[in-house]
């Protein structure tokens, strides 16, 4: 069933709570209503897929369509003695997703425990967390292609996934709408705690147990991002810049401290965002409205009374204070409209 909305207020729609409107909102339960949607002559001429608004910074009125998924099935395909595969539907919560996955002991989610969004964010972004990314358990990935008008599925592969990145947000950008996706969970156990304090954490629990991993990781979040229902914001604000690994050890020698990662591009590692934000004196930065959060420099957030220009204007700042110090470009994560 399609559901249409024109001119309405965003601000429960976004996570910063910014106050914009849309021409239109049309929310859609059923992939079949794309085809009437998209159909020839009555394409919107300007559309975007608004999920749960996580990771969309609206600068302005947006003068299109928005179109916003509401199935939330989640479905077993495949079972076998070591895995399963299940498919999910692009609106469910992905925290739920995981909280389905660890209820199940199925192996694979649990690094990426408490990312607010929805399921069909993941691809696109390829969400990631304490050395996990979502390409690691996607198997195959239904979408509408608005500009064939058809229903069609690629495979990870065909996903051309990367740090943040994958065809959603190239090739594929501005005509695809994903409809669900396909995930492949470990019936065995497969804990990855090779990522910053997530072991003492888990330790701490009793050992690397499926809910033992899911509670470390929760706490750790609930400890540096603030909750987007008392302050907006949309969690990672920027993503950790890749950079030639002789670059690398060059900053290295002066600033020994600094946290530098692998990366599976030779000759390339990754810094952290966060740690060079606040080197360069930015964590806990705060100008009127908005600031960067005390816990997590990642983090850009609302105090309140913000406009999405209040939130770039902050953002170039950031980026030019790392830049400055530091000779690295750090860009945003999330989508600015």
């Amino acid at each position: 069933m399609i559901k249409q909305y024109h001119n309405l207020s965003l601000a429960e729609r976004n996570s910063f709570h910014l106050n914009e409107s849309a021409d239109l909102v049309i929310e859609f339960d059923d992939k079949a209503d794309l085809d009437t949607l998209f159909a020839e002559g009555n394409a919107p001429a300007k559309w975007y897929v608004l999920g749960g608004g996580n990771n969309t910074l609206f600068t302005k009125h947006y003068d299109g369509t928005l179109i916003h998924p509401t199935a939330t099935s989640i479905t077993i395909l495949e079972e076998d003695a070591t895995s399963l595969t299940v498919e999910v539907d692009a609106a469910v919560e992905w925290d739920d997703f995981v909280e389905w996955t660890t209820q199940r002991e199925l192996w694979g989610a649990e690094n990426l425990s408490l990312i607010p969004g929805a399921v069909g964010a993941s691809p696109v972004q390829n969400i990631g967390a304490y050395g996990a990314e979502a390409k690691d358990i996607i198997h195959r990935v239904h979408y509408f292609d608005t500009t064939l008008r058809e229903h069609l599925t690629l495979t990870n592969k065909e996903c051309h996934f990367a740090y943040r990145d994958s065809i959603f947000k190239g090739e594929l950008r501005g005509r695809a709408i994903i409809t669900s996706v396909e995930f492949r969970l470990s019936k065995e156990p497969r804990p990855n705690l090779g990522y910053g304090d997530l072991a003492r954490e888990t330790e701490q629990r009793g050992g690397p147990t499926l809910g033992n991993i899911r509670d470390a990781v929760c706490s750790i979040r609930r400890h540096k991002l603030p909750d987007t229902a008392v302050l907006g914001n949309a969690g990672s604000f920027f993503k950790n810049p890749i950079v030639e690994k002789a670059f690398a050890e060059q900053l290295k020698g002066e600033y020994e401290n600094m946290p530098i990662y692998p990366t599976p591009i030779a000759d390339k590692v990754k810094l952290a965002a966060g740690w060079l934000i606040d080197q360069a004196g930015m964590k806990g930065y705060r100008d009127g409205c908005v600031g960067v959060h005390t816990n997590q420099a990642l983090v850009l957030v609302n105090y309140g009374g913000a406009t999405g220009g209040d939130i770039m204007a902050l953002a170039s700042e950031v980026q030019h204070r790392v830049k400055s110090k530091f000779g690295v470009e750090i860009d945003p994560e999330v989508n600015v409209l």
